[in-house]
């Protein structure tokens, strides 16, 4: 075959040789491949179209995002490495890293029809495997809550987990987005930054607490108690991730909605409650791992997005910022291609958000405070 000849070519000149019948099988082929050429690559490419096609397929996947959920075989872990592997075309690859268990979630997973591989990691050994090249990392190791337990719990045993966690991706990964979803993410979020710190990383841009579960239930429960679309509705959460730091912004709501004192009241309160109502529900068999999947997917989702260029991408996030005197706040946030791109302002708050979120910030400045020394002294 001479060098500038394509698989296309050769195969047209190949049908002389053929039925009829299976003339026209092929034809019609290779009129389908020549078809999505002209869609994808109407003025530019090979000589031949087939071969164009399969030059635009390998640019896609140079082009491709590389994913690391770090737990992945976990109760959150699971459904989330599912759900991001469905996103097909928008992954070079997806890594997955636990301590145990994880070969055979990869091995399910690679059943997925979907483009991206699925490789998994195991152990500390593997751990810098797993985190090399990569661009964006999902933090969802460590223990679930039980019934019972604080957050103040949690955080006994999820801060060790974190920090070396955020260490390696700060020695493998330094430039890579960190996604921190482990609770308490109120303190977890300034440990990861910190362990950053350390080792002569960390981007303030870039690590990033997850606090979409908040805004996902707050969409739900507005939208079930007005008849409407969840979908469609926005409803700013700022503070922090638990349930006596966070904030619903239901003034804020959009589309607007004329609620009373006491649905506000009753929302804010299911909205505050519903991590623990899970746990409960659940009788110690995990948290909420679905919910919060479904929740990270979506976050993840937008931050692919604007790591390819797409524009006025704004979510509520647990950051590092200075909207308010506290050194981490969850916030509205714009992302851009390199993180954060811009911090933006909590918008006019009435009478009862005020004073809601004056009383949230005491508590929401000891966790960060106990993150920080935590990770400090480690």
């Amino acid at each position: 075959m001479e060098r500038d000849e394509c698989v296309g070519s050769v195969a047209m000149r190949e049908m002389a040789h053929e039925t009829t019948d299976e003339r026209t099988t092929k034809g019609a082929a290779l009129r389908r491949t020549a078809g999505l050429h002209d869609h994808l690559m109407p003025k530019e490419g090979w000589t031949t179209r087939g071969c164009a096609v399969m030059r635009v397929a390998a640019e896609q996947r140079r082009l491709g995002i590389h994913v690391a959920v770090l737990g992945a075989a976990g109760g959150i872990g699971q459904p989330l490495s599912l759900l991001l592997a469905r996103r097909g075309s928008e992954l070079a690859s997806l890594r997955l890293y636990d301590v145990a268990n994880v070969a055979g979630v990869a091995a399910d997973l690679s059943h997925v029809d979907a483009r991206a591989p699925v490789r998994p990691y195991q152990g500390t050994s593997e751990l810098a495997d797993a985190l090399h090249g990569v661009d964006l990392v999902v933090l969802v190791a460590g223990a679930a809550r039980k019934p019972g337990m604080s957050r103040d719990d949690l955080f006994q045993i999820n801060a060790k987990v974190v920090f070396g966690l955020a260490t390696a991706v700060a020695q493998h990964a330094p430039n890579a987005w960190l996604l921190v979803v482990t609770n308490p993410v109120d303190a977890t979020v300034p440990i990861a930054l910190e362990a950053m710190r350390k080792q002569g990383a960390g981007n303030d841009r870039k690590v990033i607490g997850v606090t979409s579960l908040d805004a996902v239930r707050a969409k739900k429960f507005v939208g079930d108690a007005v008849g409407v679309d969840p979908a469609r509705i926005m409803v700013p959460v700022v503070g922090g991730h638990a349930a006596n730091t966070m904030l619903p912004l239901l003034s804020q709501c959009s589309p607007r909605f004329a609620f009373t004192e006491k649905e506000i009241e009753d929302l804010t309160t299911k909205l505050r409650e519903a991590g623990t109502q899970v746990v409960e529900a659940k009788a110690g068999a995990g948290s909420a791992t679905l919910s919060m999947a479904h929740a990270a997917d979506r976050f993840v989702g937008q931050c692919l997005r604007a790591m390819q260029g797409a524009k006025g991408i704004v979510e509520c996030a647990y950051v590092s910022s200075s909207v308010t005197e506290l050194p981490f706040f969850a916030s509205p946030v714009q992302l851009g291609r390199d993180g954060v791109e811009t911090y933006l302002p909590l918008g006019p708050l009435n009478t009862g958000e005020r004073e809601a979120l004056q009383l949230l910030k005491s508590e929401l400045a000891r966790s960060i405070q106990k993150g920080t020394e935590f990770a400090r002294s480690a």
